[in-house]
């Protein structure tokens, strides 16, 4: 019988059985395969697992491709030539998607785009395959599972746009002296801009933490004059989406807004999903940036 620390070990799915051929070993023959096989597209992928770390497999094809059998085809492919790792959470019940980050071949193709070695980079397998025993595992799905969501929103909607998805690292290089988003982003929808900061709670820290955050923000708002971009709190239940309103005072111009995990009946993270707090009433994601307390 497994022991409990072996239940939550996440899978790390390999080869070398009569349905997945053993991969090449690493080598400098196999980057050299890889980039003579390498789409724009794949390049494309490979810098964006650099930047954001872990997508899933349906993250991915929200990102880039026109079916989930299309993208578990490609992925195979790129994860026999080792531009990328997966592997597979465990959960209590039933089965997790299969979760991908950045292979060594992979690190060593943007190594060479970059005129860098892989060491400079800054990456290193161990370190890749890391997040899969992390604690922050959920909350950096969740994260950039809104931004995925947002890019396949505008992939079928003409005159909207995904224009700028910023990881939690690149955040804390331009704000980290007054406030760490999870991310940043910029969202264009019928020659309209608004830029947002995402807040991805999972429920574990206390509401006491949520109001230093907004604290943060509006040290980040009277330091750098950055007072027209809404802070987008993503909460785990209307429970305690509510709680933080109750306890929360509008600091104009600050906007801070909040929505719920599960935003598929609000027309995703585009739509009718955000809640500014001194309101009831909730606001399409492109209407944030002139929000007020009204409601």
């Amino acid at each position: 019988m497994p022991t409990p620390a072996a239940k939550r070990a996440p899978t790390y799915v390999g080869s070398g059985t009569a349905r997945i051929p053993a991969r090449p070993p690493m080598s400098p023959e196999l980057v050299a395969a890889l980039a003579s096989r390498l789409r724009p597209r794949d390049r494309w992928l490979l810098e964006i697992l650099h930047e954001h770390r872990v997508l899933t497999t349906h993250q991915i094809q929200q990102l880039a491709f026109p079916s989930i059998s299309t993208t578990t085809h490609r992925l195979l492919k790129l994860w026999r030539l080792r531009a990328l790792e997966r592997f597979r959470p465990a959960m209590e019940v039933g089965s997790s998607p299969m979760h991908y980050v950045l292979g060594p071949a992979g690190a060593a193709i943007l190594a060479q785009r970059r005129d860098k070695t892989v060491a400079q980079l800054g990456y290193r397998l161990d370190r890749a395959l890391a997040i899969a025993h992390s604690d922050k595992l959920t909350h950096l799905v969740g994260v950039n599972g809104l931004f995925t969501a947002l890019a396949a929103h505008a992939r079928t909607h003409p005159g909207t746009e995904l224009a700028a998805w910023w990881s939690e690292r690149r955040c804390q290089k331009a704000w980290g002296r007054y406030a760490r988003p999870d991310g940043y982003g910029r969202w264009h929808e019928n020659d309209r801009d608004v830029d947002f900061f995402i807040e991805y709670d999972t429920g574990t820290e206390p509401l006491h933490r949520l109001d230093a955050k907004i604290s943060d923000y509006a040290t980040l708002a009277e330091a750098t004059g950055i007072t027209d971009t809404p802070v987008l709190f993503v909460l785990p239940n209307p429970a305690r989406e509510q709680h933080l309103h109750d306890r929360t005072t509008p600091r104009r111009p600050l906007i801070v807004t909040t929505t719920l995990e599960v935003l598929d009946a609000a027309g995703g993270p585009s739509g009718a999903a955000w809640r500014p707090v001194g309101s009831r009433a909730r606001q399409r994601l492109i209407d944030l940036r002139s929000a007020g307390g009204e409601g």
